[in-house]
C-alpha cells in the first residue's frame, strides 16, 4: 500500500512536471515570436545626402556639423538594431559618399524591401526650432501605412529624443515638393516607409546633442521600435495614387531659401494673421491671408502649416470662393493627417 500511495504521488507529480515544462516552452515561443517580429524582413535604410560640404553650406548646424554625417551614424546604428533582431538590412551608402536619389529606391525595389526609411535632419532660419517631422508620399487616404507609421515614429521621436513637450509634423511630402513629391518615396511607393527628418541640426542644443552617440542612438532605438510596432499591427493599404485628388501646387521656399529673413518670420505671420482674422473688414481678412500663406511657404512642414492653410480655406469662404477653399480643405486633409 505504502509503495503504491508513493507511485501515485510521484505520478501527480510528473504530470505537473509537465504541465509547467509545456507552459514554460509555451512562453518562451511566445517572447521569441514577439522578439523576432522583424526576423527575415528586409530593410532598406537611406542616410539621406552624402558627399556634400564641397556644394553647399546651408545642410550644416551652428558649429559646422554637417547633416550627411549625423544621417550616417544614426543610420549605422540603426543597422546594427535591426540585424539584432533578425531583419536582413540594405543600406544606400555606408560612407560620406554622394548616391543618385533614382538609385537609392532602386534597391529597395529590386531586393523586394519590406519597409523603407530615409534618415534625415532638417534645417530652417528660426535657430529657436526643434521638432520632428516626418514624410509619408502622397495623399493620406491612399497611403495609410505612411501615415499610421509616421504617427508611432513621430510619438517615439519624442518619447526617446526630447526632455520636454514639444509638437511634431506627420506631413504629405507633397507639402515640401508641390510638383511630384520627394524622389526616394515616390520610386519606393508601395513598400511601407517614411522620410524621416527627426530634429532640426539649426537649433545650437540639438546640433550639439547631434554630436553625440548617446543622441544618435536614441533617435535609432525610437525608430527601431517604431518599425517593430509597424509590423505587429500589420500591414496597412498603400493605393494606387488617383492624380485628380490631389489639390493644386502650392509653391514654397525651398533649401537654401528656407534660411533667408524671410523664412525666419513663420511664426510671427502666422500670430499676426490670427489677429489681423479676428477683424471683419475686408483689408483685414486679406492681409491675414497673406500672412498665412507666407508662413505656409517658409514652413511648409511646420505643425501650424495646417492651420495656416485651414485659415486660408476659412477667409476664402468669407469671400465667396467656394471652390478655391474646397481645395484647400483637401490638402488640410490629405497632406496634414495630424
Amino acid at each position: 500500500m505504502y509503495i503504491l500511495k508513493h507511485r501515485k504521488f510521484f505520478k501527480i507529480k510528473a504530470i505537473l512536471l509537465l504541465i509547467l515544462v509545456g507552459h514554460f516552452q509555451n512562453t518562451l515561443a511566445q517572447q521569441n515570436s514577439t522578439k523576432n517580429t522583424l526576423n527575415g524582413k528586409i530593410i532598406c535604410i537611406d542616410p539621406g545626402h552624402g558627399g556634400s560640404a564641397a556644394t553647399d553650406s546651408y545642410r550644416q548646424g551652428p558649429t559646422g556639423e554637417r547633416e550627411e554625417w549625423i544621417d550616417l551614424r544614426v543610420a549605422l546604428l540603426l543597422k546594427e538594431i535591426l540585424e539584432e533582431k533578425g531583419a536582413k538590412v540594405l543600406m544606400t551608402r555606408s560612407s560620406d559618399v554622394p548616391f543618385p536619389l533614382a538609385e537609392r529606391s532602386k534597391m529597395a525595389v529590386e531586393n523586394k524591401a519590406d519597409f523603407f526609411i530615409s534618415i534625415h535632419h532638417n534645417a530652417t532660419a528660426d535657430p529657436s526650432v526643434n521638432f520632428p517631422i516626418i514624410y509619408y508620399h502622397g495623399l493620406a487616404s491612399e497611403n495609410q501605412a505612411g501615415v499610421a507609421f509616421g504617427k508611432m515614429l513621430a510619438k517615439n521621436l519624442k518619447k526617446y529624443m526630447y526632455k520636454t513637450k514639444t509638437p511634431y509634423s506627420v506631413v504629405s511630402d507633397f507639402t515640401i515638393f508641390s510638383g511630384a513629391g520627394s524622389s526616394v518615396l515616390r520610386g519606393t511607393y508601395g513598400i511601407p516607409g517614411v522620410l524621416a527628418e527627426a530634429s532640426l541640426f539649426t537649433n545650437p542644443e540639438e546640433e550639439a546633442r547631434l554630436k553625440t552617440r548617446e543622441h544618435n542612438y536614441n533617435e535609432a532605438h525610437a525608430i527601431a521600435k517604431a518599425i517593430e510596432k509597424f509590423f505587429k499591427k500589420g500591414n496597412l493599404t498603400i493605393s494606387p495614387k488617383t492624380p485628380s485628388k490631389f489639390p493644386p501646387q502650392f509653391a514654397t521656399l525651398q533649401e537654401a531659401d528656407r534660411m533667408s529673413a524671410i523664412a525666419r518670420r513663420w511664426h510671427q505671420d502666422y500670430i499676426d494673421g490670427k489677429k489681423l482674422m479676428k477683424k471683419k473688414d475686408a483689408e483685414s481678412q486679406q492681409k491675414a491671408y497673406d500672412l498665412f500663406t507666407q508662413s505656409a511657404r517658409s514652413f511648409p512642414d511646420s505643425y501650424v502649416a495646417a492651420k495656416c492653410h485651414k485659415y486660408r480655406a476659412a477667409i476664402l469662404r468669407k469671400q465667396g470662393k467656394i471652390e478655391e477653399a474646397l481645395k484647400e480643405e483637401i490638402r488640410v486633409k490629405e497632406f496634414y493627417p495630424n
